[in-house]
């Protein structure tokens, strides 16, 4: 099996899966970066501009909070794969979920059809993103040496679809080009597109999976067993019935809204990883050692909140100062502020191959609690740089050079390449074995945890607060990796001869 495994080299000199696997992956990263690159201003844009006449904060609040959501979900459908579906059928079941949610966007059906959508996405971006990354590596054997560079080229189709969707979708909703509008948004245009292409990375997902793909896909890794089935049942209608019961109470006393539904969100997304660390540190399954090296990752993981609360605000609150602060045009070339989002996957890839290199041949690197600060220190930087506009011209100056824009983002994205593909490494070195993938979970709950602290604090963004916004976030970081310099030693020594 292993021999027949190695010998496929169809994709680039890679399995013939691989390409089955790129392609969904790109297709949905098109309709997920696509349907984000538009949706804030769908959401706080006046009725008459075709948008749902939302207030700025709230819809910018929504906007992080959905993403903190999308990586809550995600353990969740890690754990439906291993344990009920197996990975294909809760990739394609997360797929069709998606593609319905772009769907009800498409449709002119107001705010309900929003909120069934951000259900509908949610729930099937956790079903499907873990559990496609999962599946590329069971294409390779153990000894097959094209891992590297099949979860590379994966990689690269993720930033493709989401490099092109910041385009393509504003495209749309602007009539293509063909003022079929006339000049006035269509964002369910722009949406449809999200929709046409989820549906194209099913099609082929179905039809490649049945030829490329492993059998072994097809059934849980640990199929749960009728005794464990009964306390997750108990669990899970006790969750619910809580939810329930928060939610009446809030009813009851006039405060069910948006703004506490966020709350409570923000609430759950800092608590998850609290009570994960208080859970593994008093495991009788952790050794002395594991108890080492978990405590090591708590100043790790609080740095990679700090990162992602900065990283993932792309969408939202530099949205609003491109599309309220920025000169959209570059002499006669004009262009959308969405298609700002287009920075983020553009300087992965041109930067990916920069510090593989780097990493390669610099002997005495830092270590990674060295690479988190520094990454820390960059994010930081790439705020205060987006303070200087304001400082320079006032925020009352009108508009800005969009190279501002461009700038923050090529500085936030250094700080990524030292804290992201860093951070996926050391949560698997340092997971103890009896939870190698609860702390999986863990690296993607910084990201849910740093958007919804993100929820709360953008509301005290606005054009005209921007200076004080923009330094105060970036000093945070920066403080916070300088502060991690001086403690690299001590966290590298917890972490018991991991490097």
């Amino acid at each position: 099996m292993n021999k027949e495994r190695n010998a496929d080299t169809a994709f680039f000199g890679q399995p013939r899966g691989l390409s089955t696997l790129f392609f969904t992956e790109m297709w949905e990263r098109f309709s997920y970066y696509g349907m984000r690159a538009i949706l804030l201003f769908y959401m706080y844009y006046a009725v008459t501009k075709g948008g749902l006449g939302m207030n700025q904060t709230t819809a910018a609040s929504i906007m992080s909070i959905y993403g903190s959501l999308v990586y809550l979900s995600g353990v969740v459908g890690g754990w439906l794969s291993d344990r009920v579906w197996g990975s294909r059928r809760t990739v394609f079941i997360g797929g069709v979920l998606i593609m319905f949610g772009h769907i009800a966007l498409s449709l002119p059906f107001g705010i309900s059809a929003l909120y069934v959508s951000i259900a509908l996405i949610v729930v099937g971006t956790g079903l499907l993103k873990p559990n496609v990354s999962e599946m590329v590596g069971g294409l390779y054997s153990p000894e097959d040496q094209r891992r590297d560079s099949g979860f590379s080229m994966f990689v690269f189709g993720i930033n493709l679809g989401a490099a092109v969707a910041p385009w393509a979708v504003p495209w749309a909703a602007n009539g293509f080009g063909l003022n079929l509008f006339h000049g006035e948004m269509n964002f369910h245009a722009g949406f449809s597109l999200t929709a046409i292409g989820m549906f194209f990375g099913l099609v082929q997902y179905v039809i490649g999976g049945r030829k490329y793909l492993s059998k072994d896909s097809l059934y849980p890794e640990d199929p749960i067993e009728k005794d464990d089935l009964r306390p997750v049942i108990i669990w899970t209608i006790v969750g619910v019935v809580a939810v329930v019961i928060i939610l009446g109470l809030l009813a009851a006393m006039g405060q069910l809204n948006i703004t506490n539904i966020i709350t409570l969100i923000t609430i759950v997304a800092i608590a998850l990883p609290i009570w994960y660390f208080v859970m593994m540190l008093n495991s009788k399954k952790v050794t002395k050692t594991e108890k080492s090296r978990v405590v090591a990752y708590i100043p790790l993981f609080i740095a990679a909140v700090i990162f992602w609360a900065i990283e993932e605000s792309g969408s939202v609150v530099l949205a609003l100062f491109a599309e309220q602060r920025t000169v959209l045009h570059i002499g006669s070339w004009h262009f959308a502020a969405a298609n700002f989002q287009t920075l983020n996957p553009l300087f992965i890839m041109i930067l990916t191959p920069v510090f593989v290199s780097l990493w390669d041949h610099w002997k005495n690197q830092p270590s990674a609690p060295g690479k988190f600060a520094a990454g820390l220190v960059f994010a930081g930087l790439s705020y205060a740089f987006m303070a200087l506009p304001a400082l320079i011209h006032g925020t009352t100056a009108g508009r800005v050079s969009p190279f501002w824009l461009v700038g923050s983002w090529f500085i936030v994205e250094i700080g990524e390449m030292l804290i992201s593909p860093i951070g996926l490494a050391v949560t698997t070195r340092l997971a103890p074995n009896a939870f190698k993938s609860q702390m999986m979970s863990m690296w993607f709950l910084a990201d849910a945890a740093g958007q919804a602290v993100n929820a709360q604090i953008v509301k005290y963004y606005s054009s005209s607060t921007e200076v004080p916004y923009f330094l105060t976030i970036g000093l945070v970081s920066i403080v916070f990796g300088v502060i991690l310099m001086f403690f690299v030693k001590k966290i590298h020594g917890l972490m018991g001869g991991v490097d």
